[in-house]
């Protein structure tokens, strides 16, 4: 079974976390530590299968949200770049 991150993502937006947030006002860094603890769990290992693949699961949820973040700072900052530059080019 192969993990769709978007798949993944647009099913996550549906569930709250513990915290009651949502999972799209899930904060970059809450997501990234998460993400984080996750691969900390993975890597030491002494899991189960199905303790193994929930948590996998959960890091792909967690990678499409924070690729969503990043996505949107690279955006913001391409938007600024260009203000700047027209900026200069105008008043040259």
């Amino acid at each position: 079974m192969q993990f769709m991150p978007s798949t993944l993502i647009a099913r996550s937006l549906m569930m709250a976390n513990a915290d009651g947030l949502l999972e799209a006002d899930l904060p970059f860094e809450q997501a990234r530590d998460q993400l984080a603890a996750i691969v900390t769990q993975l890597e030491t290992g002494g899991l189960g299968l199905e303790e193994s693949l929930r948590l996998w699961q959960r890091g792909e949820e967690l990678v499409g949200i924070c690729q969503t973040w990043l996505n949107q700072a690279q955006a913001s900052i391409a938007k600024a770049i260009a203000a700047v530059e027209s900026d200069a080019q105008s008043s040259d």
